[in-house]
């Protein structure tokens, strides 16, 4: 069985700020489902739906810098167009475009409950 990625969760203080800032930047979809507090995401059109992924209220805050999770990267088609879409919604880039040879360009970000997410315009020639 190969060790793919199945699920994420978000955790969020402000479920509205961080449901808004995905719906906007990234034209996610969010369904309530199961315990309060909780919102299934679909990250993709029905076609092509990505991994499946969950919003959910963080129970404990979370005090002082470093990152805490797994840190997701975001495949998407236009970097710069979603550079653009993240700050306009309350992200903050952290980490400008880069190259990375024979994989793409990345951006690094903080969304706005201060996750670390990476965002990956892929290398069509590579895939």
């Amino acid at each position: 069985m190969p060790n793919n990625v199945s699920h994420f969760d978000i955790h969020a203080d402000d479920l509205a700020r961080a449901r808004r800032f995905y719906e906007r930047a990234f034209g996610w979809v969010f369904r309530a489902w199961g315990p309060p507090d909780f919102f299934l995401i679909q990250t993709g059109p029905d076609r092509d739906p990505g991994i499946g992924g969950a919003l959910t209220r963080r129970h404990d805050p979370v005090n002082g810098p470093g990152m805490i999770g797994f840190q997701c990267t975001i495949s998407v088609d236009d970097i710069d167009a979603i550079a653009a879409a993240i700050e306009a919604n309350g992200g903050k880039i952290t980490q400008p475009r880069t190259v990375i040879a024979t994989v793409g360009t990345l951006i690094q970000f903080h969304d706005t409950e201060g996750n670390v997410v990476c965002a990956m315009q892929y290398d069509p020639s590579v895939r």
